[in-house]
């Protein structure tokens, strides 16, 4: 019989399990990523994982959805700080620290090393279309605070800012000495047309 936990416990655990995923993620990638690796960091025994996530994959994404919600919510309450008033140079700017925070992050590795690729084909088609979801709502949230792009094609937008993300994969094929400078150039002109109509 399943061990039960109260909710202070769940979200414990829950807490700890994420936190060692984040590490694994940070560390190894998901290939390496192991259910023994994520249950000694966060000290529980291994069945209880299986109470909590059906497989490593599950766990990780939530990962990297939550390191995704993160960002969303800079974004929003970056520009609802702007009331309906951010001029192009502003949103250039919030979105290269937004692209900067994502650097720093463990997506790059993840992407550089085709573990996104993996693991996004391992979770369940419900967990992916969810993703898009909330990518799609992204756009929208910006949509939302420029006024000049309303009844545009986000999804074009959405497409070119994949696009500058992507980039950050190749910097040093770009030139680790220009590649930040690269990077602006390329989000101010996504930014004076999202802007400028």
């Amino acid at each position: 019989m399943p061990k039960t936990y109260s909710e202070k416990e769940r979200e414990y655990i829950r807490k700890a399990l994420k936190k060692a995923a984040a590490e694994c993620l940070y560390i190894y990638g998901v290939k390496k990523t192991t259910v023994d690796e994520l249950v000694q960091r966060a000290n529980i025994p291994k069945g209880t994982f299986y109470l909590f996530y059906e497989s490593k994959e599950l766990l990780l994404f939530d990962v990297v959805n939550d390191f995704h919600d993160e960002i969303q919510k800079t974004l929003l309450k970056e520009l609802e700080s702007f009331g309906g008033n951010i001029q192009t140079q502003q949103l250039s700017d919030l979105l290269f620290r937004i692209y900067k925070k994502a650097e720093d992050s463990f997506l790059i590795s993840l992407m550089k090393n085709n573990d996104m690729e993996l693991l996004m084909r391992k979770l369940p088609d419900e967990a992916v279309a969810e993703h898009m979801v909330s990518d799609n709502k992204a756009m929208e949230i910006l949509q939302r605070h420029i006024p000049k792009a309303e009844g545009r094609d986000m999804e074009v937008f959405s497409a070119a800012m994949r696009g500058i993300f992507l980039l950050m994969m190749n910097r040093r094929e770009i030139g680790e000495h220009v590649f930040d400078d690269a990077l602006k150039l390329l989000i101010n002109g996504l930014a004076a047309q999202l802007m400028e109509g």
